[in-house]
């Protein structure tokens, strides 16, 4: 029997809100056995930007990274978002270690190409994470906090979606461990209505999936979320979860 696993990607929203993220933490801390946390942080990285003088620009929710882009995202993701949730990790308790795709070739990318004339610049689409050498660190107690940056193996540092970090790992570490995968928002789970916040759908499988998508009743950047989650479900992780609470019995279970 596999051991278990927690995998949780924590939300931008959650990370920029102290009240949250310490409650966050907290539960994190409180869960059993072996886990993961990967964070993004693209609200504090527009912040900085701007500080800088460096426009933000967006295209269908995804950033596009052009050069003065990848300096900040470097900064913000590897460094400040990423060594402060180490630190207080490491104050309740909890051996954390900051990584990247590129600490210790965890996870390798290539610059995503042109597609329908937009390019999205220093952004990375994964080619391959490495589950053992990641379970090595975990078989040693360290709690792996990943910051969604990977590499292309020729010495360049690509922004990645946190969501398909989150994805990739749990993919990697699913052929030692049990994985649990929780995607953790400021939202109660997927909702059905946009505007309720109990209209929270319990379910979605591939099947359904197709039909919210056809029918309106998912779109934006939930879409990318869920095609990441049934991606790790199809690829062998035990269960994904999207929600706030990162208690696995709250939210959306994705089939």
């Amino acid at each position: 029997m596999k051991e278990k696993i927690t995998i949780v990607k924590v939300g931008g929203a959650i990370v920029e809100d102290e009240v949250q993220l310490a409650q966050l933490l907290k539960d994190f801390c409180a869960i059993k056995g072996r886990k993961v946390l990967v964070h993004g942080g693209g609200r504090r990285a527009t912040q900085v930007a701007a500080d800088l003088g460096i426009e933000s620009k967006m295209v269908n929710g995804r950033r596009i990274t052009d050069a003065d882009m990848l300096s900040v995202v470097t900064m913000v993701y590897g460094g400040l978002v990423n060594k402060n949730l180490v630190a207080k990790l490491q104050a309740n308790g909890v051996n954390a270690l900051g990584l990247t795709g590129a600490d210790m070739n965890i996870i390798r990318s290539h610059k995503r190409p042109i597609k329908d004339g937009i390019d999205f610049g220093f952004v990375g689409d994964v080619e391959q994470a490495d589950g053992k050498m990641l379970g090595k660190l975990i078989e040693e107690g360290v709690t792996p906090v990943m910051a969604p940056l990977t590499h292309d193996g020729m010495g360049n540092i690509l922004n990645t979606n946190a969501d398909t970090i989150a994805s990739e790992t749990a993919k990697a570490l699913a052929e030692a461990y049990d994985v649990t995968l929780i995607y953790s928002f400021e939202k109660k789970g997927v909702l059905r209505n946009p505007d309720d916040e109990d209209s929270v759908i319990p379910i979605i499988t591939r099947e359904s999936f197709t039909q919210y998508k056809e029918d309106g009743t998912i779109s934006g950047g939930m879409l990318p979320k869920i095609e990441n989650a049934l991606a790790a479900i199809e690829a062998g992780v035990g269960k994904v979860i999207i929600a706030t609470a990162i208690d696995g019995q709250h939210g959306t279970i994705i089939q």
